[in-house]
Parts: C-alpha cells; structure tokens; sequence
C-alpha cells in the first residue's frame, strides 16, 4: 500500500512538473480576453469647423441627441453643427453648466431647450423616473423654479450675441414612467412667456408631433424612433436656416 501511494505520489509531481515546463515553454498563461472596445457615439464627437460657415449650438436632452445627426446631414455644407457633447437634463445642469458649454467661440445660432427633465418626477432618495401618485415623489425642477432657471438662462445666452431659438419640448405620450403628458404643455407655456418677452424665436417641436406621436414615438415612451427623429430634424433645420437668414440680414443693415 505505501509503495502504491509512493507511486501515485511520483505520478501527480511528474504531471505538475511536466504542466510547468509546457506553461514556461509558452511563455506565460493564456491571457484573458479583453471586453470588446464599445465604439464612441458620433453625437458625442467634436466636430472640425469649416472656417468659411457659420457656427450653430445644439443645446437639448437626448431628444435633441436623437436629431443632432440627421440636422448635421441637412445643414451640410451650410453650417457648422455643433452639440453639447453630453445630455444637457434639466435647467438646473444648465445653469451649472452652460459656461462650460458655450466656451470662447463665437455663435451665430443656439438652437435650445430644457424640460422633459424637469417635468419629471424623483422618488424621495432621488430615484429617477418616479411614479408621479406616489408619497414622496416630486417634480425634478418644479414650475416656479424651472421659470426662474430658464430666465437665467436665456439671459446668459443672450449675450452671447447669437440669434437664439426655443425649441419647446417635445409631448409626454399616454403610460410614460416617470411623468404626467399634461406637464409638458404646461412647462412650454411658461417657456412661450420667457421667449415672448425676450423676443426668441420658437420652433414649436411640441405642436409638430403631437398630432403624429402613433407614427414618429416610441410607445409609451418620450423618446422618437429613427424617422420620428429625421422627423424632428427637418423642422430643426428649417428653424436654423431662418435663424441664420435673419442673422445675415442683421449684419447687412
């Protein structure tokens, strides 16, 4: 019995021995595999700007990421599109923020909105996308101090010197988390007075697609399929061309 463990014993450090050697022969173990590189959001990519057009902002939550592409694509050759290379939320990331984001180049047109972010509703640890009839949930940024932040705001994008356009927020359709429909027409109503005072053109994106959400929205969600966003772009880029032209006739006078 010894002599048989002795021999066993012999063959396990001989296959430990050999299984060494072939590791060292190698070089090394084999080593792991590296997690597939995620490719980068074009959205998310500066832009390289023809010297010879003029400079647009996109400002906007990922409604306006949706559309930034297919505007780029109709402005091509017209215009240098640029967007703020993240998901601008609600006014008060805004007002945080906006420095940051116009940086120290001239503009000749912002188009811009916040709201489908502040309309929405948090749970009382901050959970995102409340149930609105819930204890406890409230409005991110509620009306007064949405009215309050966006004032702000379009005062600071008002010295820029560009020539600026709202773009209202897009429609809250039946059974989205997190929000009331009826909030967006009230949160645009508050915008329409700010923009009315301070003579800011408006591209109505929420009367555009409320009549058509079935064909351009997801279901019961805010955001837009792939042609409702080609959708939205053809009326973001009429709204900057008409921006652009009045801008051209500015400087002329």
């Amino acid at each position: 019995m010894v002599r048989d463990l002795r021999r066993w014993g012999f063959i396990l450090f001989a296959t430990m021995f050999v299984a060494a050697l072939v590791v060292r022969a190698d070089g090394a173990e084999p080593a792991k595999k590296k997690p597939a590189r995620k490719e980068a959001n074009p959205v998310m990519q500066p832009i390289q700007d023809d010297a010879n057009l003029p400079r647009v902002l996109l400002i906007g939550d990922s409604i306006s990421i949706g559309y930034t592409l297919p505007v780029r694509k109709l402005l091509e050759g017209k215009a240098n599109v640029h967007r703020v290379l993240t998901n601008c939320g609600p006014t008060s990331k805004g007002l945080a923020e906006i420095d940051q984001w116009l940086g120290d180049k001239p503009w000749d047109v912002i188009h811009f909105n916040w709201g489908l972010h502040d309309l929405k509703y948090m749970g009382p640890d901050g959970q995102n996308l409340a149930d609105p009839q819930a204890a406890g949930s409230r409005q991110q940024v509620p009306p007064a101090e949405y009215e309050a932040n966006l004032r702000q705001l379009v005062q600071r994008l008002k010295k820029t010197g560009a020539a600026l356009v709202w773009c209202a927020t897009t429609p809250v359709p039946e059974g989205a988390s997190g929000r009331i429909p009826e909030d967006a027409a009230k949160y645009n109503q508050i915008a329409a007075r700010i923009m009315e005072e301070h003579r800011v053109a408006v591209n109505d994106l929420y009367a555009f697609a409320k009549p058509r959400l079935a064909q351009i929205q997801l279901p019961a969600n805010v955001h837009f399929t792939s042609e409702g966003s080609a959708a939205l772009a053809e009326q973001v880029a009429t709204a900057i061309t008409a921006a652009l032209a009045k801008k051209r006739s500015a400087r002329s006078e």
